[in-house]
């Protein structure tokens, strides 16, 4: 008895800790390139940058505001290695523009590679159009009015839809914000999030009927979402059924706080204290 309720009393935190999607990481084989793409093309900022000689890594954080308040995107340039295979579990990432054909036209003049020009969503009214920055990582662009959060949306697929919500929402405190089924198209999306998709990041599952495993390739790493607890959170997750592949405790030489873990179909997930 003393377990189940010190369980439940673990599951009922994650519900009260105050949680937000921090930045993604993937890695990219010019630093500078990519970033030129993404402030001249996609209008982001460079935030921060800074490159360790020593592990032979730089990284730069670029976004639409301030990494206290808003989802951003951290680039990762090892040394050396120009090229990453991203393959087939990655999806894409979402940025939202108000108006989607302008948004294109600049990408075109930049010399951006457009692979679906704009248009309606299969199935639906949003005008969207799809893009491939310079390693070849997807973006699609979506119609929305003005908002503080044009860095939207991260999708990824998914072998087993129910049973990522279900981990989703209990070990991560992720609330489904909607869910559709295309049987035209053989495939069925969740949205997942801290809060409305209009106003925040949110994780875009897929799942392609029939299909229960893919290739994580070697380019995308991780989503970081910042916490209250990552001690409370470890144990959440494990209680969930998620596998925690770096123990909750500081970093060394620094006080932050961070735990790593993989969800049902092995993608990683980096928590830290927010501070």
């Amino acid at each position: 008895m003393a377990n189940a309720i010190e369980e439940q009393d673990a599951l009922d935190w994650v519900k009260n800790d105050k949680r937000r999607m921090l930045h993604v990481v993937y890695r990219v084989g010019d630093l500078d390139k990519t970033i030129k793409f993404y402030t001249e093309c996609l209008g982001m900022k460079v935030l921060r940058k800074r490159d360790i000689p020593e592990e032979r890594y730089s990284n730069a954080f670029l976004g639409y505001g301030p990494e206290e308040s808003h989802f951003a995107i951290e680039l990762t340039y090892n040394y050396g290695v120009d090229k990453y295979d991203i393959g087939d579990g990655f999806g894409h990432f979402g940025i939202a523009a108000e108006d989607v054909a302008k948004t294109i036209n600049l990408i075109k003049g930049k010399g951006g590679k457009v692979t679906r020009e704009p248009g309606p969503v299969k199935g639906g009214n949003t005008i969207i159009a799809f893009i491939e920055d310079p390693d070849g990582y997807k973006f699609e662009i979506l119609e929305r009015r003005l908002t503080s959060e044009p860095l939207c949306q991260v999708m990824l697929r998914v072998g087993d839809l129910d049973r990522s919500i279900k981990f989703y929402k209990k070990a991560f405190g992720m609330d489904l914000l909607r869910k559709k089924d295309n049987p035209d198209y053989k495939y069925t999306t969740a949205i997942m999030g801290y809060g409305p998709e209009d106003e925040n990041a949110v994780l875009e599952l897929t799942y392609n009927y029939g299909v229960t495993d893919y290739d994580k390739g070697n380019g995308y790493a991780q989503v970081a979402i910042g916490t209250n607890d990552v001690y409370k959170t470890a144990e959440a997750i494990k209680l969930s059924g998620g596998e925690i592949v770096r123990e909750p405790g500081p970093l060394p030489g620094i006080n932050t706080k961070i735990t790593v873990c993989l969800d049902p179909d092995g993608w990683k997930w980096v928590w830290l204290i927010m501070l």
